[in-house]
C-alpha cells in the first residue's frame, strides 16, 4: 500500500516531467534581421537558418527590449526591461536584488546550461545556471558543445543556450564575399571600404550560420525527445543606424523556432514579440508558473496553436556604452509605426564606430566623412547619423528603412501626439529616470577618439 501511494504521489510529476521538451537556444552577436536567406536577403549565405525555417516558424516581427548586447541579454535572462532590471548602459549588470529565469526552469526541472556568450562579460554566474561554459565572448567552434552534450548524464530535460560570437567585430581578414558585389543599405554611404567590411561582415554572418548548422546536427544526435530548437540574435549588426539605435536594423531580429510534431514545417507568424518574451515562454512550455509582475509575456500559444497574436506595441530603450556613445533613446512601434524620442538632440550622436580606434567601424567611417566633403548625400547620411531631433515619427509601411521623419507633419499630430502619450505612459510605468552615464560630447564640439570603453558608468549628475 505505501508503495502504491507513493507511485500515486509520483504520477503527476512524472506526467509533468516526461511533457516537458528540451529547449535548444542558438544566439548570434551583432545579427540585423534581414541579412539572412531565410528573411529574404539573396546576398549573404545562411543555408542552415533557411532549413531551420523551411522546418518550422519564423518570426518576422521579433525584436529586442535594447540594442546594446549587456542590456538586450539581460533583459532576456530577467523577463524586465532595463530600468527595472538595472542594466540601463552597457557593461551595467542587473541589480542583485533581481531574480533570474533560468532559475524558475530549474525550479520545474529542467537542466539550464549556458555555453558560450548567453549573458554579457563574466554575469552567467548571476543566472543560476547549472554549468557555464567557454568563453564570455562566444564560442567559435563547436568542440564546447560537443563535449558538454557527449558526457551530460543527467535525465532532466536540457535548456540549453549557446552563443557565438560572430558576427560580432572583429570581422574575418579573410572574407569570401567580392566587396564588388555586395549589396549597400540606403542608409550607408557607398565607397570601396564600406563593400570590404561589408564582405567581412556577411562573411562572419556565413560562419555563424555555419556554427548553427554544427549545433542544431549535435542536438539531434545527442538530445533525445521532444525539442524545440531556436535561432535568434541580441540586436542588430554595427553599423551606423543599427546598433546603439532603435531603428529597426538595430532592434529587429531573426527569430526562428523549430519543433517538430508540433510546429507546422514551413510556416511564418506576423505576431509581434519580443526578447523578454522568451524565457516566460519557456516556462510555460515546461509546465511551469510564469513569475508575476516581470514585462516578459509568454507566446506559448502561437506555438500550441491557441493564438496567433501577441503584442500590440514594442517598447524599446538605448541608454549608452561607455564615453563611446553617451545617446540615451526610447521608443515604441505598432506593426506600421514608430515613434523615436531621442532624449538629449544637444549630445552627438557618436558611438564605437565613429570613435574608436579599434575594430569598430573607424577605417569606413572615414571615407564616409571623406565622401561627405563632396557629395551632398553622403553629407546628409553623415548629419542624420550625428544630429538627430527630439523626435521621429515614421510611417514603416512605405519607409521601412525610416529615412523620412514625419513628426513635423501637422497632417500626423494626432498620431504623434497618442504614440508620444504611450510612451509617457510606459516609461512612467517602468519608472524610467532617464539616465546620462558618462560625458557626452555636445553639438558643436570636435569628436576625440578613444582607445578604449571606459571599463565602468558613471552617472551624470
Amino acid at each position: 500500500m505505501k508503495r502504491l501511494l507513493f507511485f500515486l504521489t509520483l504520477c503527476p510529476l512524472l506526467s509533468t516531467f516526461a511533457a516537458q521538451p528540451n529547449i535548444i537556444v542558438f544566439i548570434s552577436d551583432d545579427h540585423s534581421q534581414l541579412d539572412s536567406q531565410a528573411y529574404g536577403s539573396t546576398e549573404v549565405r545562411t543555408p542552415n537558418m533557411a532549413k531551420l525555417a523551411e522546418d518550422g516558424l519564423k518570426f518576422t516581427h521579433a525584436f529586442v527590449a535594447s540594442p546594446s548586447c549587456g542590456p538586450s541579454r539581460t533583459a532576456m535572462l530577467t523577463g524586465l526591461w532595463s530600468a527595472r532590471n538595472g542594466a540601463q548602459a552597457n557593461h551595467q549588470g542587473k541589480r542583485p536584488d533581481v531574480p533570474s529565469l533560468p532559475t524558475v526552469l530549474r525550479g520545474i526541472g529542467y537542466e539550464v546550461v549556458s555555453i558560450g556568450k548567453v549573458a554579457h562579460n563574466s554575469w552567467a554566474k548571476f543566472y543560476d545556471f547549472d554549468a557555464v561554459i567557454g568563453p564570455t565572448v562566444g564560442i567559435s567552434d563547436t568542440a564546447e558543445v560537443a563535449k558538454f552534450l557527449s558526457e551530460r548524464t543527467s535525465k532532466k530535460p536540457l535548456c540549453l543556450f549557446v552563443g557565438t560570437r560572430h558576427p560580432h567585430v572583429p570581422w574575418t581578414e579573410s572574407p569570401t564575399y567580392d566587396p564588388a558585389q555586395v549589396k549597400i543599405p540606403p542608409t550607408h554611404v557607398d565607397t570601396a571600404v564600406t563593400r570590404e567590411e561589408r564582405a567581412k561582415y556577411l562573411s562572419d554572418l556565413t560562419s555563424a550560420d555555419t556554427l548553427l548548422g554544427e549545433v542544431r546536427a549535435l542536438a539531434r544526435d545527442k538530445v533525445t525527445g521532444d525539442t524545440l530548437f531556436i535561432y535568434t540574435a541580441d540586436h542588430g549588426g554595427q553599423w551606423p543606424f543599427g546598433k546603439w539605435n532603435l531603428y529597426d536594423a538595430g532592434i529587429r531580429i531573426p527569430l526562428i523556432i523549430a519543433w517538430p510534431g508540433t510546429l507546422k514545417p514551413a510556416t511564418t507568424t506576423d505576431a509581434m514579440v519580443c526578447w523578454p518574451d522568451l524565457l516566460p515562454t519557456f516556462i510555460e512550455l515546461g509546465g511551469g508558473k510564469v513569475p508575476e509582475g516581470i514585462d516578459g509575456k509568454s507566446f506559448a500559444g502561437l506555438l500550441r496553436g491557441t493564438s496567433t497574436t501577441h503584442r500590440e506595441q514594442i517598447f524599446s530603450t538605448h541608454t549608452g556604452d561607455g564615453d563611446m556613445n553617451v545617446y540615451p533613446i526610447r521608443s515604441v512601434r505598432t506593426r506600421d509605426w514608430k515613434y523615436i524620442r531621442n532624449l538629449h538632440p544637444e549630445f552627438q550622436h557618436q558611438s564605437h564606430i565613429s570613435r574608436s580606434t579599434g575594430p569598430s567601424g573607424l577605417v569606413y567611417w572615414k571615407t564616409w566623412l571623406a565622401a561627405a566633403e563632396k557629395d551632398p548625400a553622403a553629407a546628409a547620411t553623415v548629419q542624420r547619423f550625428t544630429t538627430r531631433p527630439t523626435e521621429e515619427l515614421y510611417d514603416l509601411t512605405i519607409d521601412p528603412n525610416e529615412l523620412h521623419n514625419l513628426a513635423a507633419d501637422p497632417k500626423l499630430d494626432e498620431r504623434l501626439a497618442t504614440m508620444r502619450g504611450d510612451l509617457d505612459a510606459w516609461m512612467k510605468q517602468q519608472g524610467d529616470t532617464q539616465p546620462v552615464f558618462n560625458k557626452p560630447l555636445l553639438q558643436g564640439e570636435p569628436v576625440t577618439l578613444i582607445d578604449k570603453p571606459a571599463k565602468k558608468a558613471k552617472a551624470e549628475k
